[in-house]
């Protein structure tokens, strides 16, 4: 069977990530990437035996086998990054958000329809195995009537005003756009619902950062020395809370943080019913709560000999085998591309209209904290 030949734009953590994951279809090979420098991107593609690596992406949009790219740029390269592959006939696997503004994402979606090119969001916290088996559970009305969902998306990375990296920069909104909409996700995925209407509050605690002088990827920079940074003023928010209406009769509250101390990434999820509820923690993701009123709770553990079958097809290892946050990105672009081989097969992947549907979400959010009132979502 012939190999599908991709690229990959940007070469940071996600980059890294996209790579690899990749790498494990079996039915794809990444030939090309490109970064922000020639320099770094032949470092990158000599790192991971990677045949082209450039500095200017258009080239390797100009290759008639590249059939697909996926976009791991910071937040503002998306928009005319996918416009430039869909111009040249690719499908686009884009990193989230999907673009810096809802308009920008419309004219991605119509073009994306109007090319019928395979278009994908990387939501992938919904493609673990209890995720799925959550959905099954909400669905097959386990839970009964969903009555409120509560949680919060922690980490730690940026604690300190030495702590930097490019999405302190990268917009109006950081710790909800970046982590926040993928919280969004999972519930309404998850729930079937969606978020009709919030009210949020965001805070920017540390006000004034330490830039370095240098690049620094995503997760790293701790150990640079105060001669490596200059002062900068922040505007971007380090911590977000929201309620919400849910639905027609659920509500919900949660919040989002990237100073809290020894949080490294936690997102957790409660879903309350009225029959039964369910709690989850993707630091902990084999693992799914289900709480009773008149019988003992359960500890239910990932094995897909035991999960529905829409959710064990998300599930490659045994029960006891833990599957994580790299499987997830596998378990996405492996539908993604089933779509490309396939145009009839379903898209069971987060698509550009998720992406566009967490960008109406962080709209009203940050209309929200700004009039600090309640606003309605944008269906």
């Amino acid at each position: 069977m012939k190999k599908l030949r991709v690229a990959v734009f940007g070469l940071g953590f996600m980059g890294r990530v996209h790579t690899e994951a990749l790498r494990r279809l079996g039915n794809v090979e990444v030939v090309g990437v490109a970064g922000r420098t020639a320099e770094g991107a032949r470092k990158f593609a000599e790192s991971l035996c990677i045949e082209r690596a450039t500095g200017d992406y258009h080239e390797l949009l100009a290759d008639p086998d590249i059939c697909a790219v996926h976009i791991c740029a910071p937040n503002e390269l998306h928009f005319p990054m996918a416009i430039a592959a869909m111009k040249a006939g690719k499908h686009v696997l884009c990193e989230k958000p999907l673009a810096s503004s809802v308009d920008e994402a419309e004219t991605m979606i119509a073009m994306a329809n109007e090319r019928k090119l395979a278009n994908c969001t990387l939501y992938n916290i919904r493609a673990y195995p209890q995720a799925q088996n959550m959905r099954r559970m909400c669905a097959a009305g386990e839970l009964g009537e969903i009555s409120v969902v509560q949680g919060t998306y922690s980490q730690d990375w940026l604690l300190y005003d030495s702590d930097w990296n490019w999405r302190v920069e990268s917009g109006p909104s950081r710790a909800f756009a970046d982590i926040g909409t993928h919280w969004c996700d999972l519930v309404e995925h998850v729930t079937g619902h969606r978020i009709t209407s919030l009210c949020a509050d965001l805070t920017t605690f540390r006000k004034m950062r330490k830039r370095p002088k240098g690049s620094v990827e995503t997760f790293t920079g701790k150990t640079l020395r105060p001669s490596d940074y200059t002062e900068f003023p922040v505007k971007t928010e380090d911590f977000g809370a929201m309620i919400f209406q849910l639905g027609g009769a659920a509500k919900g509250s949660m919040t989002v943080s990237q100073i809290s101390a020894g949080r490294k990434n936690r997102l957790f999820v409660e879903i309350f019913g009225t029959k039964a509820s369910l709690a989850w923690n993707a630091e902990c993701p084999d693992e799914l709560w289900v709480g009773q009123r008149n019988s003992p709770n359960q500890l239910l553990i990932k094995d897909p000999s035991l999960l529905p079958p829409q959710a064990s097809s998300y599930a490659d290892l045994p029960g006891g085998h833990s599957e994580g946050y790299d499987d997830t990105f596998k378990q996405v672009f492996r539908r993604f591309y089933r779509a490309i081989s396939d145009p009839s097969a379903p898209v069971e992947y987060p698509s550009f209209a998720d992406g566009i549907r967490q960008l109406h979400i962080l709209d009203a959010v940050l209309a929200s904290s700004q009039k600090r009132t309640w606003v309605d979502v944008r269906s």
